[in-house]
């Protein structure tokens, strides 16, 4: 289990081990590309190496893309729902060619479409994105905090989409944001309430498919529905939940990132994991 930061691909993505180690980084996340849209920056040979120089010297093993906030897997608009295919696919393959761990997305929200047909459309759309995908970075599906009919917030419904992409069970895994499982309804507020959770998806999906965790506290109440990250113990989840989810033995070989305002008490709540490990 390491602990990182989502950090700044300022100009470029080669001068994220820098700032990953300069924040104390175990690990990291980065946008390849602008969040809220625009091209994606070029990927050159020295970027390439530079970045997979710097993790290296830092000895940062592994590390994540988060794809842009945008994409939206169940719009009825074609022109969305396509570009959101054509743009995972791309974030994908830039994550393998920069020899990065994984890359996750959130889904997008079904407002337009029935739940069953939204499903449906989400999934034959995740089936475009991995069809004849030789890469070696995995596909994360990041789960919803089920605001505004945002797919992919209930184990149900992401055991739904990991079955319907059982051909590529290889290259696929689930991105647990906690905040959002919260929001769901899930209390991860102590051990019994984790145990309980990690029950529950060993049942649903199978706890081989969690492949990394968004450590982000709540500003919403449980079953709320709204996603407002917040920094560790500030939040109604509180610190027991995070000191649970580090000691947790099944959570040993997941990575943990926080998503927590950059304001720099972000330091302070990298620190916290650390110390729940080290204690």
């Amino acid at each position: 289990m390491l602990f990182g930061l989502h950090v700044s691909a300022a100009g470029g993505a080669q001068n994220c081990p820098q700032n990953a180690r300069d924040l104390g980084c175990e690990t990291y996340q980065l946008f390849s590309r602008p969040p809220q849209g625009g091209p994606a920056p070029k990927l050159t040979v020295e970027i390439i190496n530079k970045f997979k120089a710097g993790n290296q010297k830092y000895k940062i093993p592994r590390t994540y893309i988060h794809a842009p906030y945008f994409i939206n897997f169940a719009s009825s608009n074609n022109r969305i729902k396509y570009g959101s295919i054509s743009i995972v696919r791309e974030e994908l393959e830039r994550a393998s060619v920069l020899g990065v761990t994984a890359m996750m997305t959130h889904l997008g929200s079904a407002k337009e479409l029935p739940e069953k047909t939204a499903l449906k459309t989400v999934s034959e759309g995740l089936k475009k994105v991995l069809a004849g995908y030789k890469g070696t970075a995995l596909f994360l599906i990041e789960n919803s905090a089920g605001a505004g009919q945002t797919v992919g917030d209930t184990l149900e419904e992401l055991a739904f989409f990991t079955k319907a992409l059982r051909p590529y069970r290889a290259k696929i895994g689930i991105c647990f944001d906690t905040c959002h499982a919260f929001a769901t309804g899930y209390d991860l507020r102590d051990t019994k309430g984790l145990d309980k959770l990690l029950k529950e998806f060993e049942k649903k999906i199978g706890l081989s498919f969690l492949k990394l965790i968004h450590a982000n506290d709540s500003q919403a109440a449980l079953g709320e529905h709204r996603d407002r990250h917040e920094h560790l113990g500030d939040g109604k989840i509180g610190l027991k939940g995070f000191e649970s989810l580090v000691k947790n033995p099944k959570l040993k070989n997941v990575d943990l990132i926080v998503e927590t305002p950059h304001d720099r008490k972000h330091l302070d709540d990298l620190k916290i994991l650390k110390g729940f490990r080290d204690a």
